[in-house]
């Protein structure tokens, strides 16, 4: 145990595999794990050692644990282990994939997920559970409007449309509805009450964490992120500072083209969808209520995006406001400055120099 310096884990809910390399790079040793012996294994691990693993829904909790030993946790992509499997797509297995993650760690620009805290993860639970909530409500809503239409009650899109005319629908004597779909609707409009009454538990807790932190206020003031969105953010990304500038931040969220590029010729096409999803469509969601109302505004924000939809159309306009969203809050946190709607950027005196030289 003494001679092993890396470890790649690849993560199961009962079986955890291992493997581990020297110095040298030389394997050491490669073997499955029940999940009640892997800490007291790891455990005998040198102080230091870098333990790395795919990032899934139970890794942050392990590399919390494995940093307690003192040991070097490392989080990675699921992506960017692919490429280092040497069996490729037709040889996927643990023994492999841990040995790919194991040789993905090595790489000096390799990039890591930062381990998040409890306090991080517990924000993201009610964040999730309110996307859960959401879909149940929807799938709800559409059920009864089915259930409606199978006699001939028809109402509009709206479900506080629909919510004002079920009541009485069920109580007219003079449509076709039977008792026991009565009673079913009755049981379904039940439903419908109880998932509300889980969204708004799930949204009073989401502003709660806008008032217990200032970060979240901070995001709050960006056009077109709202509490929601400044709670997810916050909790989600934690330090801002682990990316090198706004640029990058924007990439991990997927907010920049796909590349095909080659011989000095650049070909740019779609987003690339990467990161957190649902940060991105929160992002964007936001941008999209911004570029519809920009006309309505006089801020260089607004008066910047209303000139893009004008020239791109609507749906660069609103991916690119999310970009610049993501930017911005990257500014905000990892340099400490206050958001400032009319504030024009400029070139550092440097930068103008070096491109009149050129």
């Amino acid at each position: 145990m003494n001679e092993i310096t890396r470890v790649g884990v690849d993560l199961a809910k009962r079986v955890i595999q291992v493997f581990a390399v020297d110095a040298a790079g030389l394997r050491v040793t490669g073997r499955a794990l029940a999940r009640d012996k892997f800490l007291a294994w790891c455990a005998q691990l040198p102080a230091g050692c870098l333990v790395a693993m795919e990032a899934s829904s139970s890794a942050h909790y392990w590399a919390r644990k494995l940093q307690a030993l003192g040991l070097d946790a490392r989080i990675i992509a699921a992506p960017h282990v692919v490429p280092y499997r040497l069996q490729g797509k037709s040889g996927k297995n643990d023994a492999n994939d841990a040995a790919a993650i194991c040789e993905a760690a090595s790489r000096p620009h390799m990039h890591f997920v930062p381990i998040k805290s409890v306090e991080q993860q517990s924000m993201l639970c009610i964040h999730r559970l309110r996307e859960g909530v959401k879909a149940d409500r929807t799938a709800c809503i559409n059920r009864i409007r089915g259930l409606l239409a199978e006699f001939g009650l028809v109402f509009a899109q709206s479900p506080e449309a629909l919510r004002q005319a079920l009541p009485d629908a069920m109580e007219d004597a003079s449509n076709e509805l039977g008792a026991l779909a009565r009673l079913t609707l009755q049981r379904a409009y039940a439903q419908w009450q109880e998932l509300d009454a889980h969204l708004r538990w799930c949204d009073e807790r989401i502003a709660a964490h806008g008032k217990a932190s200032d970060q979240v206020r901070q995001a709050e003031q960006l056009l077109g992120v709202g509490p929601v969105t400044a709670s997810a953010v916050v909790a989600t990304v934690g330090d801002f500072k682990q990316f090198k500038n706004g640029a990058q931040f924007g990439a991990w969220l997927g907010l920049t083209p796909r590349q095909n590029s080659s011989g000095g010729k650049n070909n740019l096409g779609r987003i690339t969808k990467r990161g957190d999803a649902y940060l991105r469509t929160l992002l964007i969601q936001g941008a999209k209520s911004i570029v519809l109302t920009a006309h309505r505004r006089d801020d260089p924000i607004s008066r910047w995006v209303q000139a893009l939809r004008e020239r791109s159309g609507w749906q660069k306009a609103v991916v690119a406001l999310a970009n610049k969203n993501a930017r911005i809050l990257w500014a905000v946190f990892a340099r400490g400055r206050a958001f400032d709607a009319h504030h024009v950027s400029t070139k550092p005196p440097g930068a103008v120099a070096a491109v009149i030289a050129v």
